[in-house]
C-alpha cells in the first residue's frame, strides 16, 4: 500500500506503509523518476533521475506542505 499525501503539478508525494519504522518521509516520483526526502530536515536520502535544480523544487515543495505531510504520516502509522 502507498498511500498518496499530495499530488502537485506532475509530483505525487507518498509513503509506502510497510516502513513505519523509519523516520517520517516521503516518496516524490515523475515520470520514471523518484526521491527520497526526510520530513524533520527537508533533506533528499535518495535520488534517482531528478537533476539538483528539480530537488530544490521538491524539497521547497516538501518545505511548503511539511506540516500536513507530517500529519498524514502519524494519522497513518498512529505515532507522535
Amino acid at each position: 500500500m502507498m498511500p498518496t499525501l499530495l499530488r502537485s503539478g506532475p509530483y505525487r508525494l507518498y509513503f509506502y506503509s510497510s516502513e513505519p519504522n523509519e523516520p517520517p518521509h516521503v516518496h516524490i516520483d515523475r515520470d520514471d523518476r523518484s526521491a527520497k526526502v526526510w520530513l524533520h530536515d527537508v533533506s533528499v536520502a535518495s535520488n534517482i533521475g531528478f537533476s539538483a535544480r528539480e530537488l530544490n523544487v521538491i524539497q521547497s515543495l516538501v518545505r511548503e506542505h511539511r506540516a500536513m505531510l507530517r500529519k498524514g504520516w502519524h494519522d497513518f502509522f498512529g505515532t507522535q
